[in-house]
This record gives C-alpha cells, structure tokens and sequence, in this order.
C-alpha cells in the first residue's frame, strides 16, 4: 500500500543528471516515431533536468525555506530561464548564460504541454528542443 504523497515523493532519490539522460534517451526513442509530440515535451524535461544538474556542478543549491516560489530549483521553463537571466549571482556562469541569453533556446516549450492533445505541437520545435537537450547534455 502507498503512503502519503510526501513519502512516495521521497522515496525517490534526485538525481538530475541521471534524470537529464533518462529522460533525453526516452525522447530519443520516442523522435523517430508516432510520438514526435511527446518526445517534445520529454526534450524538455531532459533540459531542465540538466540545467539544474549544472546548476548543482556550479554550486547553486535549492532553498531550504518553506517558499520554493523563487527558487529556480522548482521551475520550469521559460520561467527558469528568466529567473536564472535576472539573478546577478547566476550571471557570473558562462555556462549558463549561453543558455538563459538565447532567445530561441526551448522557445514555445512549456510544462503545460502535459495537458495538450499534442497537435499544437510542431515538428520543427521539436527538432530545434532535440538540439537544445543535446546542447546542454553536453555540458554536464
């Protein structure tokens, strides 16, 4: 029997590398097949996981208050992208500015997408997210 939410939550360990690589080898699977749309969205789970794993190798760390609200640790694009351009302490990586400084990098990505029949979600967006998880894998 499961227990609470916050128990099952915990119960897995966090690791945003091997998440990043796991949910970029998912999608990857997924590209060549009926499912271009979900491999889109897996794109982007593969970069924000990896984000946060470079985050981590820069020695950022999540908050440990009670708000997780400004803590990019717990946001998804494009909002982690924008709050980690804005943050000052952030702008001193290189490593993640070329990133959070692109316009078009993870353009018209969003975590909404999870809700979506799919259809609205185009080829070409997933081939460029495809390079922008590459791009980032390649960094950690």
């Amino acid at each position: 029997m499961l227990g609470t939410d916050e128990q099952v939550a915990t119960s897995f360990n966090s690791n945003m590398r091997a998440a990043a690589y796991r949910h970029q080898d998912a999608a990857e699977r997924l590209h060549e097949g009926a499912r271009k749309d979900v491999a889109g969205y897996l794109y982007g789970l593969a970069v924000e996981c990896g984000i946060k794993a470079l985050m981590l190798d820069l020695g950022m760390k999540p908050t440990t208050s009670a708000s997780k609200g400004d803590d990019p640790f717990y946001a998804h694009f494009g909002r982690l992208k924008t709050m980690l351009r804005d943050d000052i302490h952030t702008r001193r990586f290189e490593d993640l500015r070329k990133f959070t400084e692109d316009n078009h990098f993870m353009e018209h990505w969003d975590i909404a997408m999870r809700y979506s029949d799919g259809k609205g979600i185009k080829g070409a967006w997933v081939d460029r997210w495809r390079q922008n998880a590459k791009d980032v894998m390649a960094e950690i």
